[in-house]
């Protein structure tokens, strides 16, 4: 671990670290997460092509400002799930993106398994 107390860094390099491990493979790929300030963003990439499958942001859904980060979590894991199924894409691995599995990411990770994901 580096000596910088960047979260921002430290986040990065803990997200390499959790890469190395992750890998989407064509039966199996990737839901990556990145969360932000204002938002948080879903993908679902298959790393041997290098393409995105299906993706969800909580900046594309219809009133994002009246609801509050949880909830609008809920609502990109659900949203995310529902075109992976319609991609074609029932598993997937959970890559939280070097975030700890709580809170927002625990909300998206959740309401992807009641869309249908298995991970």
């Amino acid at each position: 671990m580096p000596r910088d107390k960047d979260s921002r860094k430290l986040r990065v390099v803990r997200h390499r670290r959790v890469r190395n491990k992750v890998n989407g493979t064509p039966e199996r790929p990737r839901l990556c997460v990145f969360r932000s300030i204002r938002g948080i963003y879903a993908q679902i990439i298959d790393d041997t092509r290098g393409h995105t499958l299906a993706h969800a942001s909580s900046q594309e859904l219809p009133g994002g400002d009246g609801q509050s980060k949880t909830a609008a979590s809920v609502a990109v894991g659900k949203t995310v799930a529902e075109r992976a199924i319609a991609a074609g894409v029932t598993a997937v691995v959970f890559d939280r993106g070097g975030y700890r599995f709580h809170g927002r990411v625990k909300a998206l990770a959740e309401a992807a398994r009641e869309g249908g994901l298995k991970f």
